[in-house]
């Protein structure tokens, strides 16, 4: 079979690659601290066979990395909500460690534990979840600090308890997880870090552009009917040179 075929089924395997991770980026536009997720195509050496030039290469599409920009701030004067000013991230506790997040949509579960959206424990500068006071009222401070209110109790009575931990890790040496959070390669915990501030009342969204990303994915769809139409080329002349064989025969 003509190699033209194998040429262009592979450039459309590494479309339908590239637009699968632009997909996901479009369908978490909405998804607070979101970091969109990189998709580049790379080449690859052919191991030659015998009579073949060294030099034929192929493609493969790859995800380097994350864009970290900043994404928009968006305020919502809820208590329980809270932003990374800048660069860091918040500590969480999942089944396989401790994991960063920028999504600051915080809640109370019925364990009286400070929680992410999805369920997680944020994590305190100690390693450990954060308790909240029954049916008490917290406040954060720009640096992490955690302050609470008892039901009933007098505003004078307000306590200190406990600290997010905030870190920053090198980019560099972030890797995400299927579960879209983000760990040290090495699987150790990162330190904390003092400089990192935090916005109190505001959430910060996802940092995919829409329209970048729909142009992208007009790009690519583009991209894969010109694949399509290069096998149809190549099988229709595939047939035209079996028929052209058949009559001299």
């Amino acid at each position: 079979m003509d190699r033209i075929l194998y040429t262009a089924a592979n450039g459309a395997a590494r479309i339908l690659e590239q637009q699968s991770v632009i997909g996901n980026n479009m369908a978490n536009v909405s998804t607070a601290g979101f970091r969109e997720q990189l998709a580049v195509y790379r080449s690859v050496p052919v191991v030659p066979q015998a009579g073949e030039l060294p030099t034929r290469v192929a493609t493969v599409a790859s995800t380097p990395g994350s864009h970290f920009r900043q994404g928009a701030m968006n305020e919502t004067g809820r208590a329980l909500d809270a932003a990374i000013a800048g660069e860091g991230w918040f500590a969480v506790q999942t089944p396989q460690g401790e994991a960063y997040t920028r999504a600051g949509e915080f809640a109370v579960n019925d364990r009286s534990q400070l929680v992410t959206h999805a369920g997680l424990p944020v994590l305190s500068n100690e390693g450990q979840p954060i308790e909240v006071p029954e049916r008490g009222s917290i406040t954060f401070a720009t640096d992490g600090q955690i302050s609470a209110l008892g039901a009933g109790d007098n505003p004078r009575d307000i306590q200190l308890i406990g600290q997010l931990k905030l870190v920053n890790p090198p980019a560099g040496q972030l890797r995400r997880g299927d579960d879209g959070l983000f760990r040290l390669a090495d699987g150790q915990a990162a330190q904390a870090d003092p400089a990192v501030k935090i916005a109190p009342g505001f959430v910060e969204q996802s940092n995919v552009d829409p329209a970048a990303a729909m142009v992208a994915m007009i790009s690519n769809a583009r991209q894969f009917e010109m694949q399509m139409k290069v096998i149809q080329s190549a099988n229709t002349n595939e047939e035209r040179g079996n028929s052209i064989l058949s009559a001299a025969g």
